[in-house]
């Protein structure tokens, strides 16, 4: 992985992931400028696979770039076919859905990594904030013992 462009910081606490994938972003040369200077947002983008024809393929919808004129159009995503089937088929599972974790650089190429996840109940969001709260109390206990 490469310099971290933008982060999803939404996406581990209202998702549970069950599996990572990167894949490539077919852009424009303003866009990717754009994005080497950091004014993008994944704050309300997800990801969809279409079936285009006789082949799925994959895009991105709602990723905002700025100061570009259309800057929140659905842009392609470059995946190999089999990973397209494989994440298909995981998403015909009930609820489950393809979340951008991040956007990065890598080798001079933007990347995305996405999620397959399952939206987290309202209990379960707050069972993970109270765990969290308490792992930070151990956290600072252990260091004023030190």
């Amino acid at each position: 992985m490469g310099k971290v462009i933008s982060f999803n910081r939404r996406a581990f606490h209202d998702w549970d992931i069950k599996e990572k994938i990167e894949a490539g972003i077919v852009l424009t040369g303003a866009e990717i400028k754009s994005i080497r200077a950091g004014k993008v947002s994944l704050k309300a983008s997800f990801a969809k696979i279409l079936i285009h024809g006789k082949k799925p393929e994959a895009f991105l919808i709602n990723m905002n770039i700025g100061d570009v004129s259309n800057g929140d159009r659905t842009r392609k995503l470059l995946l190999h076919a089999a990973q397209i089937n494989r994440l298909l088929g995981q998403l015909q599972q009930k609820g489950y859905s393809l979340i951008p974790l991040q956007l990065y650089l890598k080798k001079g190429r933007a990347k995305i990594e996405l999620g397959v996840g399952k939206a987290k109940k309202m209990y379960e969001k707050r069972e993970a904030l109270k765990r969290r709260d308490i792992e930070r109390d151990i956290q600072r206990e252990m260091r004023g013992k030190e």
